[in-house]
């Protein structure tokens, strides 16, 4: 079916843990598209302006016919249904949906960048990543697992009961 993307999730307000879930319930009922998993929990320092909450971070693999741009749509629509305020770049925000791989395809646009362009920089999109796809080939051609070792140490990786119930019942659909 269509596509292999990857999406990246990140929230740090409003009860972080639940709103990626609900953006992952979300992805798995998106029209022609299949969930097929999903990154434990990670706990990362902001990137941007350090004072606000820490963030939770995840990354979920979907199989999907819909196009790049058209599937951009749908995860900024999730966003805004969640309640997304975008208040300051690199900032609080109760979910954050992005397009980190789309299959191979690179593209650049004035709404999206294939691959992510901060994919490779970014520990909290890399070891999640990792995590499903350890073998995984970048469309730069570098293997993915040769990339995570620079950022050992960085992310704390999270047994939430809560979040690996969400996970499980979403996968087994």
């Amino acid at each position: 079916m269509g596509e292999v993307c990857y999406i990246g999730l990140g929230a740090n307000l409003n009860d972080p843990i639940k709103q990626l879930c609900t953006a992952l319930a979300a992805l798995a009922q998106l029209p022609q598209s299949r969930l097929t998993a999903v990154s434990s929990l990670y706990h990362s320092k902001p990137l941007g302006p350090q004072d606000q909450p820490d963030f939770y971070n995840a990354v979920a693999e979907l199989q999907t016919e819909l196009a790049p741009l058209a599937l951009l749509d749908a995860l900024q629509a999730q966003e805004q249904q969640q309640g997304r305020v975008r208040k300051r770049h690199w900032g609080e925000r109760c979910i954050d949906l992005d397009i980190l791989l789309f299959g191979q395809q690179q593209h650049r646009c004035s709404r999206l960048n294939l691959p992510h362009h901060e994919l490779t920089q970014r520990s909290f999109t890399l070891l999640p990543l990792a995590e499903i796809q350890p073998q995984l080939v970048l469309p730069s051609g570098e293997l993915l697992s040769q990339l995570t070792p620079a950022f050992d140490g960085e992310l704390q990786r999270l047994q939430h009961a809560e979040y690996q119930a969400c996970c499980q019942r979403l996968l087994a659909r």
